[in-house]
């Protein structure tokens, strides 16, 4: 039995992880949060013993000796937003001989995970950050199709989401750098641009269809020209199901860009009681999509482009995917690296896309 410690386990993102993890016979999973009453009813609700709901704060100094306490393998920590927390759960889990998987989407939050290199290798555990959409499916995409490029020099991509509303959290994480300069590399040369500004029309495969789209502050933007030496150009953007409520935080976003508001941070409780009453009314699909540019192998330009399209708003359970993968590859004890890393070059499409399989999530190669 390889023990699992769901961090943030009965919320958005957990909940799911949980979810597809309970019912995996080498996987002894235990739900954790700060309500030790909704952990354990959450247990009972997939079928556990409701001792393995569990009250834990991710922030508690004595987290380590916790997670000792437990016997816990493997941590996967989804309690965001992330952006602005420190490395503290890693490091517990790193001090208790836990693996570490994270979803964070924080921009330095992921980059910088790596400072733990030296302690994960010494201990010899997997600590990977952005276990997500991003970077983990992405780069899977670009490293799937690489190889029909004799050069890549461009890597655009983005997602639009059905009507479902992430959570609270997330939300805080997204509208945080909504109408704020951030920096993107754009034709060999790094550009500010502003959260959610340049607002584009792009069109998905049916039965998503047109979204608008913004851009996004993501790990991407600073992980890929690491990762591909050739790529001069890296973007991201993504949209809501509701052409009108993204209209919305567009024109929120350039009262933050002129400054007539300070941030959006304070107002994300309102908009996420609208977005869950606006769900009945909204699409329930969304997509994602990774268009590569560059020069194939003869030479000659070349365009590809890869989509993946949920319905049922099963596009929640993307972002999960990652953990859910790796978690069971620790669970069957296949080969893993030591060390700390962003989550890139753990997982293929195909090991991504199998952790999702029970939903309606379809694949529309290049």
């Amino acid at each position: 039995m390889h023990t699992i410690l769901v961090l943030g386990g009965y919320g958005f993102f957990g909940g799911r992880i949980c979810h597809a993890l309970a019912s995996n016979k080498h996987i002894q999973l235990f739900i954790a949060g700060r309500d030790g009453l909704k952990a354990q009813q959450f247990a009972v609700q997939l079928g556990l013993n409701p001792a393995q709901g569990i009250a834990i704060d991710a922030h508690a100094p004595l987290l380590a000796q916790r997670l000792m306490e437990l016997n816990i393998q493997t941590v996967i920590h989804t309690a965001g937003p992330f952006q602005g927390q420190d490395y503290s759960v890693a490091r517990a889990a790193i001090e208790a001989g836990a693996n570490y998987i994270d979803l964070a989407d924080g921009r330095d939050f992921v980059a910088g995970i790596d400072a733990l290199n030296e302690s994960a290798c010494r201990r010899k555990v997997l600590v990977t950050s952005g276990a997500s959409s991003l970077p983990a499916l992405s780069s899977a995409v670009v490293d799937r199709y690489l190889p029909r490029f004799s050069r890549l020099d461009s890597i655009q991509h983005g997602i639009g989401s059905g009507a479902r509303a992430p959570g609270l959290a997330t939300m805080r994480g997204v509208f945080g750098y909504c109408g704020k300069p951030f920096s993107r590399l754009m034709g060999g040369q790094w550009r500010s641009v502003c959260g959610w500004l340049d607002l584009r029309r792009y069109r998905f495969p049916s039965p998503v269809g047109a979204r608008l789209l913004g851009n996004c502050d993501v790990p991407d933007l600073v992980l890929f020209p690491k990762r591909y030496s050739s790529v001069h150009t890296v973007t991201f953007q993504a949209g809501f199901a509701s052409s009108l409520g993204h209209l919305a935080v567009w024109l929120c976003a350039q009262l933050v860009r002129l400054r007539l508001v300070s941030s959006l941070v304070s107002l994300v409780k309102p908009l996420h009681t609208i977005s869950s009453w606006m769900e009945a009314f909204v699409s329930d699909k969304g997509a994602m999509f990774v268009a590569l540019e560059g020069l194939g192998l003869d030479k000659q330009p070349l365009k590809l482009t890869w989509h993946l399209v949920a319905a049922q708003n099963h596009g929640p359970y993307i972002p999960c995917g990652a953990a859910i993968a790796l978690a069971h590859k620790l669970s069957r004890g296949d080969k893993l690296p030591h060390g700390a890393m962003p989550c890139m070059g753990l997982l293929s499409v195909e090991d991504y896309l199998a952790a999702l399989q029970n939903y309606d999530i379809q694949e529309l190669p290049a």
